[in-house]
């Protein structure tokens, strides 16, 4: 009877044994799923950072692309506008020419009606002598007449004259002013001419950048879904395991807004230089070049900005009153050797005219403008283009 007591304790010992071994096992099968989730859920965020980089890339490359497509209708527009001017300068040249044309064809005649009315007076040696005509008088009556007739042809050939020269003045300074203008216009289309070639290849630059982009987004959404799969599976089996309702895994796929809002441009302390130099880094890879632009709150607003135009601005910023064209800005302020050069002067390039391209220096051989192919940014002077196209005009404004 005891010995099967004993046979029965053992056996409900070791029932009991097996009994208290099993949450052990699970509780290890739990850490161990709670642990790959908690790896996956690691990598779910870092995809979920490079996702919201990726999309953040490729927002802002679209604005760049609206930027330059709007950039590159108005610089058509004013392609087309200078080219109707031209024509326009063309054709009134012209006309003033066909004016000067006729208007000495007729001087030409009527002096040779008067010449040949004091030839029938009298006419030595190929001159009118008026004297003689007059002293070859016959009787006064005849002196009176001819004495009339000298003063007529006289004061008449003299108007003549006097209206001629009037006339021809007034047709050489027009064509003076058109021949000007129309230099300037010529320089103007040759400028928007580069600037359209820039444009479009920044457009082609940012469609392959946006087509790379695109394919980052769709690796990281397909790597983004793999890992939730992945995570989903194992909170469906830490679920079973546990033996009730698994605890809701929520991951933050939304995009963090906070971390990506621009930060502020902290203005400088240290003085006007600082400020012309510096308040232009709100634009570096957010604007476009546009002719004739950064005149209006509009352009200012959108990023949209030529050369001068950007110069104005900034300097406006610092309360400084500058010319918004580069024949203006190159005749301001007081003129340096390149020896002397330090932030805040205005440096100047050969581009399609003498001086056709300015900048603020920023030191170390660096400027920053609105150039036609990147819009705002900081360029290199020291090496390359810009060094190749430096006219080695310099001249400060802020003293």
């Amino acid at each position: 009877m005891k010995k099967k007591l004993v046979v029965i304790n053992i056996t409900m010992m070791l029932g009991l044994g097996s009994v208290f071994a099993l949450p052990t096992a699970k509780a290890e099968s739990i850490s161990n799923i709670q642990s790959q989730r908690s790896s996956i859920q690691a990598n779910l965020k870092q995809a979920n950072q490079e996702l919201l980089l990726v999309q953040d890339e490729l927002s802002t490359l679209n604005e760049q692309l609206k930027r330059a497509e709007q950039a590159m209708i108005d610089n058509q527009n004013m392609i087309v506008k200078t080219e109707n001017d031209i024509a326009e300068a063309n054709l009134e040249t012209q006309k003033l020419e066909k004016e000067v044309a006729s208007l000495q064809e007729s001087i030409a005649k009527r002096n040779e009606i008067l010449k040949e009315r004091v030839r029938s007076y009298q006419v030595t040696g190929g001159e009118v002598r008026y004297l003689d005509v007059v002293l070859g008088s016959k009787s006064f009556s005849d002196f009176v007449d001819r004495v009339g007739a000298v003063v007529t042809f006289m004061n008449a050939d003299k108007d003549l004259l006097e209206k001629f020269d009037a006339d021809k003045k007034d047709v050489e300074e027009k064509q003076v002013s058109i021949q000007t203008k129309l230099v300037e216009l010529t320089n103007m289309k040759l400028e928007l001419d580069g600037m359209r070639a820039h444009i479009i290849e920044q457009q082609q630059q940012n469609e392959l950048l946006k087509e790379e982009l695109k394919q980052k987004e769709e690796v990281s959404l397909a790597s983004k879904t793999d890992l939730q799969q992945q995570d989903q599976k194992l909170a469906t089996q830490e679920a079973q395991l546990a033996a009730k309702p698994a605890p809701r895994v929520t991951t933050n796929t939304g995009m963090n807004l906070s971390s990506h809002i621009p930060v502020s441009l902290a203005q400088g302390t240290s003085g006007l230089i600082n400020i012309v130099t510096t308040v232009g880094d709100r634009y570096i890879g957010n604007s476009v070049y546009v002719f004739s632009g950064g005149r209006t709150d509009y352009d200012v607003a959108n990023g949209r900005f030529d050369c001068s135009g950007f110069v104005h601005w900034a300097f406006a910023q610092a309360g400084i009153s500058v010319g918004a064209s580069t024949d203006s800005l190159k005749n301001a302020g007081r003129k340096v050797s390149t020896s002397e050069m330090r932030p805040g002067d205005l440096v100047f390039f050969n581009t399609y005219k003498t001086d056709g391209h300015v900048g603020v220096y920023l030191g170390g051989g660096r400027f920053i403008g609105s150039q036609n192919s990147t819009g705002v940014a900081v360029a290199n002077m020291s090496s390359g283009y810009w060094a190749d196209h430096f006219s080695g005009k310099v001249v400060r404004i802020i003293e």
